[in-house]
């Protein structure tokens, strides 16, 4: 049984943030109710690449309920009012401001009914000065200083993914679920609040106290580390591009010794520690790229697994469906079903998290609760 059987969440959301939240609550066995305007939610035309529907609207909301309201019109508004009165968990991420002028005050909701847990997803804290302005996240990848430190060392860039959009769901998921267990405790529920510059923020602790604290910020290098060397892109003979990375002396020696046959650099000035490496890493990464020029692919993959190093070929996107270790769960899309990447350690995973809704399928069964009620 998965461990959220019973809970039900109406989710009025739109993009990748607060969806990405709520993914992981009907995985886990929650009920989940997705608010959507009669246009639907605008994530639906980012693009057609799945079976004619977004790839991001496929990844976020399968086993959701897709209910339409018209929030314009008082009387849906009144239907939402019921719908999060019968529910245990409310999450909304519009823009600063737009709840309260279709009329709904979180703070009369939870006045209303004191076990509801609510969950604002908005671009800046509550209590900070930015609270109003709106955000995404290519714009809280520039402002937080993420995209000064990711990229070549010539420009900035921005990572691959939504990371930051990602990562403040992760922690609206994390947050929810604590409020539900204090409930279970205390019988009182929560109004919380979760902003994206605050979670990549959070996620940029490590840079944020090199700068704070230390020496200095650390700088574009590409793919590699700024603060461990050797760490970082070398070629083997046959032209295959690998990731190697040494954390610790003892794996230093044994590059030296058995991955690449250069113990001479153990003796080097410039190689007797990790910082002294970084400072040096010119010639650090000179000496082990020539070496590793020299080898094939099939013997840095020999050597390196002898010495136990860590290294990792640098693959394109397209070899990801075919790795050994990658592991997918199907979701239906229309009439088609699709492979999605499995969500790691959730052997709970809900039955139910497994269609990808149509925009208002399910208008009609959930207001019925409404008219019953």
């Amino acid at each position: 049984m998965a461990f959220l059987d019973g809970i039900k969440v109406i989710s009025l959301e739109q993009a990748v943030a607060a969806p990405a939240c709520s993914m992981r609550l009907v995985q886990a066995g929650a009920e989940v109710i997705k608010i959507e305007r009669p246009e639907g939610d605008f994530a639906r035309g980012y693009d057609t690449a799945v079976a004619g529907k977004s790839s991001y609207f496929v990844w976020l909301n399968a086993g959701k309920k897709s209910v339409v309201l018209d929030l314009q019109q008082d009387e849906q508004v009144e239907i939402l009012r019921q719908l999060i009165s019968q529910s245990d968990v409310f999450i909304q991420n519009l823009k600063p401001g737009a709840l309260a002028k279709l009329g709904v005050e979180l703070d009369t909701l939870h006045q209303q009914h004191s076990k509801l847990i609510s969950m604002s997803i908005s671009g800046f804290a509550v209590d900070g000065p930015g609270h109003s302005r709106k955000a995404y996240d290519l714009l809280m990848q520039a402002e937080s200083g993420l995209s000064s430190i990711t990229g070549s060392p010539h420009a900035a860039g921005r990572v691959g993914v939504s990371l930051v959009d990602i990562a403040t769901g992760q922690f609206a998921y994390e947050a929810i679920l604590g409020a539900l267990i204090q409930r279970g405790q205390s019988g009182q529920g929560a109004k919380l609040n979760v902003s994206l510059f605050d979670a990549v923020a959070h996620w940029l602790a490590v840079p944020y106290l090199l700068d704070r604290y230390g020496a200095a910020a650390p700088q574009r290098v590409g793919l590699a580390h700024p603060g461990i060397c050797p760490y970082g892109v070398f070629t083997a003979q046959c032209g295959q591009d690998f990731v190697l990375s040494i954390q610790n002396e003892r794996e230093w020696q044994r590059l030296c010794e058995v991955g690449i046959a250069r113990t001479d650099l153990l003796a080097d000035a410039r190689c007797v520690d990790n910082p002294t490496r970084v400072d040096h890493r010119d010639f650090v990464d000179s000496a082990v790229r020539e070496a590793v020029a020299e080898l094939s692919y099939t013997e840095v993959q020999a050597r390196f697994a002898k010495a136990d190093l860590a290294f990792a070929p640098v693959n394109a996107i397209g070899k990801l469906k075919t790795h050994p270790d990658f592991h997918t769960v199907e979701v239906a899309v229309g009439e088609t079903t699709v492979e999605l990447p499995r969500v790691p350690g959730a052997p709970w995973l809900s039955e139910n998290a497994n269609r990808v809704p149509e925009l208002g399928a399910h208008t009609h069964e959930v207001l019925a609760r409404v008219i019953k009620s």
